[in-house]
């Protein structure tokens, strides 16, 4: 039987208010939400191989005992289906699925599924609705909520997208059972990133209950979704199309995304690889360390982060990555970050926590020589 343990509204200029429901048994029962907003309207779910072998079934028949039929496409999994390949696919399914403007999208899965399928529903017949269920951590507290979809392009990452508002999201948190403790860790990264820009009890929160939500708690994991979407909830309504203050939410992701875009798979970590969210975890310890190094700070807050990444087994230091990275690599990459703006590198930068500020034309001669000093190659 679902139950709901918060129903958050997000509003703001330049689109429709819709409604975050999180709680469980949602994609088991989801008639209560869907039902209203499909009504007899044709539907499509985009989701990926694994999940779908996990859920996809379940939500698909849910939706058929309503009343309401759903096809099912599924892309594989991982970054590699952000591509203009899969987009074209997908897009071809909707239009073979006879889909028009009336009719709707649902994004079964992770942030990849979320991107991919919010994208191809931003450019089907110049708009159609999509709705969100998240079945990641990361994009139950992040990437569902807001609107930002995209594909990669080449090495770098969301470079072709839209901002298209999911019409709803259903966070459904015993999808999260089926994610192995890594994927819930990498989810607890952007967890963590959104106490360090509230600061305050929710970050003492976030410490008071350790490595509980990464463990599985259903309770501590459905709170922790709740005011991770509250926070973006908030900042989406001042800044729909990250225009200025919405640019805070990614904090870590400057560092994080060159990190990740020159991962590769190491011994070190469990499974290979550095994922997305190790990536914001390692970038947000190094923000608080070069924000300490530019005096914005005292070095006692990224003590205070590095001990917090520990005790959930995230990476802190580039040394935990395993792997071997380029300053000028890393450098050339942050200046291709999409926050900067003619030629000046951008950083997201901690004075405290809860102070989380934009700082623009970041001296690169003081960011190499941090990147080296943090053990990145000269």
């Amino acid at each position: 039987m679902s139950q709901v343990h918060a129903s958050i509204r997000v509003e703001g200029a330049g689109f429709a208010p819709y409604d975050v429901v999180i709680g469980t048994g949602l994609a088991r029962e989801p008639g209560p939400w869907l039902g209203p907003l499909l009504g007899a309207g044709r539907t499509l779910i985009i989701t990926d191989d694994t999940v779908r072998a996990l859920h996809g079934g379940h939500l698909a028949g849910a939706l058929g005992e309503g009343g309401i039929a759903a096809h099912i496409v599924s892309v594989p999994p991982g970054e590699g289906s952000k591509s203009f390949g899969q987009l074209e696919r997908v897009l071809g399914e909707m239009a073979g699925a006879g889909l028009d403007r009336h009719d709707t999208v649902i994004a079964l899965g992770g942030g990849v599924v979320g991107d991919l399928a919010g994208l191809a529903a931003a450019l089907y017949m110049r708009g159609i609705a999509f709705v969100q269920v998240p079945s990641t951590l990361l994009a139950q507290v992040d990437s569902s909520v807001g609107g930002k979809t995209a594909i990669d392009l080449g090495g770098l990452k969301n470079m072709v997208g839209a901002f298209h508002q999911p019409a709803l999201v259903l966070a459904d948190v015993d999808l999260l059972q089926s994610l192995p403790p890594r994927e819930r860790r990498a989810g607890w990264a952007e967890v963590i990133k959104h106490g360090l820009i509230e600061g305050g009890e929710h970050l003492d929160f976030i410490e008071s209950v350790g490595a509980r939500g990464i463990e599985g708690d259903g309770d501590v994991l459905a709170e922790a979704v709740a005011r991770s979407v509250r926070l973006k909830a908030q900042i989406v309504s001042q800044d729909a199309r990250e225009g200025s203050v919405r640019a805070l939410l990614n904090l870590g992701h400057t560092f994080g995304h060159a990190l990740e875009s020159l991962a590769l798979e190491s011994l070190a970590l469990e499974g290979g690889m550095l994922n997305h969210g190790e990536a914001v975890a390692l970038g947000c310890a190094m923000a608080a360390r070069f924000s300490a190094a530019q005096g914005l700070c005292d070095d006692e807050l990224p003590a205070r982060l590095e001990a917090l990444l520990r005790v959930c087994a995230l990476p802190a230091r580039l040394s935990d990555a395993g792997q071997d990275f380029g300053a000028d690599d890393l450098l050339a990459l942050m200046q291709a970050d999409k926050k900067n703006a003619s030629g000046h590198l951008t950083l997201i930068l901690l004075e405290g926590p809860g102070r989380a500020v934009i700082r623009r034309q970041i001296d690169q001669a003081a960011l190499k020589a941090f990147l080296v000093s943090e053990g990145a190659r000269a």
